[in-house]
């Protein structure tokens, strides 16, 4: 399975972007695709998923009432809306795909680059 990320930029605090990532290959039901990031000098850290097949969505707690996620199975795409941006959700955002809720993936997208400016 390959994944492709788009959909970073750079925007200013309160402002939304949306996050996109395609996947190449079969993606099994009972996977999870979902959303990473990595703050500059931070762990990777998990920010949202769902179950490929359906019943379950996940967010961490820090984007939850904020973030967005969605699929489109006709596409093989996963997305990613992101409202009410702060400085805090800067970082590498990187796709991922595998059998766990919160991970860790079996695999990584290329990431996109998100930088919420104050």
């Amino acid at each position: 399975v390959q994944l492709q990320a788009s959909g970073g930029g750079l925007v200013q605090a309160g402002g939304s972007l949306r996050l996109s990532c395609v996947a190449s290959g079969r993606i099994f039901s009972s996977s999870f695709m979902g959303w990473f990031r990595q703050a500059p000098g931070k762990e990777r850290e998990f920010v949202a998923s769902l179950k490929w097949g359906g019943g379950g969505i996940y967010y961490a707690d820090s984007v939850r009432d904020r973030f967005t996620i969605s699929r489109d199975r006709s596409e093989n795409t996963v997305y990613l809306q992101m409202n009410s941006l702060n400085p805090d959700d800067t970082g590498v955002h990187y796709c991922s795909i595998g059998p766990y809720t919160r991970g860790p993936p079996k695999y990584w997208g290329q990431g996109t680059q998100v930088t919420v400016s104050s």
